[in-house]
């Protein structure tokens, strides 16, 4: 296979997993999360995202959407990616364990009716899934992008958007994609 022909193979792929997406009601997941991110930010409340690796950089990717800006000039809407304080993260992993680094951070920054969007490819980080857990007690409200059978993540979240696809990579493009249309849609609503 040439390399051109490589190319073509995974822009293909990509394609295929959003299509995919859209034939299993993807959508409609994705339209009912926006509405609970718009709502609670609506009722003054704030979003909190946390996820691994490439996830860790997507949590922080739409944070910077929410809190700059997306599509047009309107006031910061308060949105924390939980990946991005190093000396919280390595003190919560060196005195407890790995798996408690963001479930920590809810339960001292997370208050009833914030929202946590939570990014796992496999669905199964027990990082990620023991931070829903923890916000879920709290009473926030839990989103779920994850990927392949959705994994644990799937039944833990409120709601959970389910990429189509084996390779995280794949995975990970329809995240940042359906990401991208979840900013646009509340920040369409909230400054209409």
């Amino acid at each position: 296979m040439s390399t051109k022909d490589e190319i073509e193979q995974r822009l293909h792929e990509s394609i295929e997993t959003k299509l995919a997406f859209i034939a299993a009601g993807g959508p409609a997941v994705l339209e009912k999360m926006a509405r609970a991110c718009h709502k609670a930010l609506q009722q003054g409340h704030r979003i909190y995202l946390c996820g691994n690796g490439g996830s860790a950089a997507d949590c922080q990717h739409i944070a910077g959407e929410f809190v700059g800006r997306f599509m047009k000039e309107r006031a910061a809407l308060p949105a924390v990616a939980l990946t991005t304080d190093s000396s919280v993260l390595t003190c919560i992993a060196n005195d407890y364990s790995y798996e408690r680094v963001f479930e920590r951070q809810v339960e001292g920054l997370v208050r009833p009716g914030d929202v946590l969007i939570a990014f796992s490819t496999s669905g199964n980080s027990l990082n990620v899934n023991h931070a829903v857990e923890a916000a879920k007690r709290i009473g926030a409200v839990t989103l779920g992008f994850s990927g392949r059978d959705g994994g644990r993540l799937k039944t833990l979240a409120d709601l959970c958007l389910v990429a189509p696809a084996e390779p995280s990579a794949r995975i990970q493009e329809l995240h940042i994609t359906a990401g991208h249309i979840l900013c646009e849609l509340v920040e369409k609503w909230t400054f209409a």
